[in-house]
């Protein structure tokens, strides 16, 4: 009788060992994914070199659709790709004086599997290098179809 409450009490504890060490990752966790984080700044960086490069398709590409900006006070919604004229999105920015954009900084503050939380700083620059602004934002960036991409911004940039 003896041997088998043994046998039992380690056979439990082995369960549960095994089972903590299985647990998920908490929904909305601090511990990020190293996969998941490596994704996200996959995506953020080919949002901003397509940016840059005023390829509409291509940074439309980075969306996930419906695609949400809040910015200026006012939430706009791109259903789906191809909606939108290059001249006219790219044209405002140009005229302000823009000529291309970097990542400050990109800090991943919340995370799950398949929904990130990214505070960004980014800023614009004009084509002899000198500053426009400096611009806070929060990007959530979503994993839908087995693909990463920007859902949602919101930004203090115009």
């Amino acid at each position: 009788m003896k041997k088998i409450t043994m046998f039992l009490l380690i056979l439990a504890g082995l369960v549960s060992r095994v089972s903590a060490q299985s647990a998920p990752i908490e929904s909305g966790s601090h511990g990020i994914d190293p996969r998941v984080s490596a994704a996200v700044f996959q995506v953020l960086d080919e949002y901003m070199a397509t940016f840059n490069a005023k390829d509409l398709n291509g940074w439309e590409a980075t969306y996930q659709f419906p695609h949400y900006r809040l910015a200026g006070g006012k939430m706009s919604v791109l259903e789906k790709a191809g909606l939108r004229d290059s001249a006219k999105v790219f044209g405002e920015l140009q005229k302000a004086g823009w000529d291309h954009s970097q990542w400050d900084h990109r800090n991943i503050v919340q995370a799950s599997a398949d929904k990130v939380h990214v505070d960004t700083r980014f800023s614009r620059f004009r084509a002899d290098g000198t500053l426009i602004g400096h611009y806070e934002s929060l990007y959530i960036l979503t994993k839908e179809n087995g693909r990463w991409g920007v859902k949602f911004r919101s930004s203090y940039a115009e």
